[in-house]
């Protein structure tokens, strides 16, 4: 056997194994306490993508001057986000202060995702269209009554 051939079948291998592994890294998101609505909503929504592509997220609440002498400011934040994002995470370290801020950390869960996974799939074997589409075409029959 060819030494040659031999280093370029492992490289092969190597290359392969690790296109198909799936790197999961921690994401960090930071929010203040005197958060608007809009950018709460546009955080979490960032937060969710991440932990549904397999990411940890660490959540930072910074403070700034009095504000640290209110944590429960930020606890605050910190149990609407976790309440949000709902059963798509699960918390791995419960929110703590570190000097002027607070975080937490969630992970996906797997058991949520693969649910949903499973359910995809079974509605693609079955056949049948999604919800909307239905909804459509029953308003479209309506109108055409």
């Amino acid at each position: 056997m060819d030494y040659g051939k031999f280093k370029f079948d492992e490289a092969q291998r190597a290359k392969e194994s690790r296109r198909k592994s799936q790197g999961t890294g921690i994401k960090e998101m930071k929010y203040r306490p005197k958060i608007g609505p809009g950018d709460f909503d546009t955080k979490t929504r960032m937060v969710q993508r991440f932990l549904e592509e397999g990411h940890k997220v660490k959540i930072t609440i910074m403070f700034r001057g009095r504000e640290v002498f209110h944590p429960e400011l930020g606890k605050r934040i910190l149990d609407r986000v976790a309440e949000t994002i709902g059963e798509g995470a699960k918390i791995e370290a419960d929110a703590r202060l570190d000097g002027r801020n607070m975080t937490m950390v969630l992970a996906p869960d797997k058991r949520v995702r693969q649910r949903t996974k499973d359910a995809d799939a079974a509605a693609s074997t079955n056949g049948s269209t999604p919800p909307e589409s239905t909804a459509e075409a029953a308003a479209a029959t309506a109108e055409g009554a």
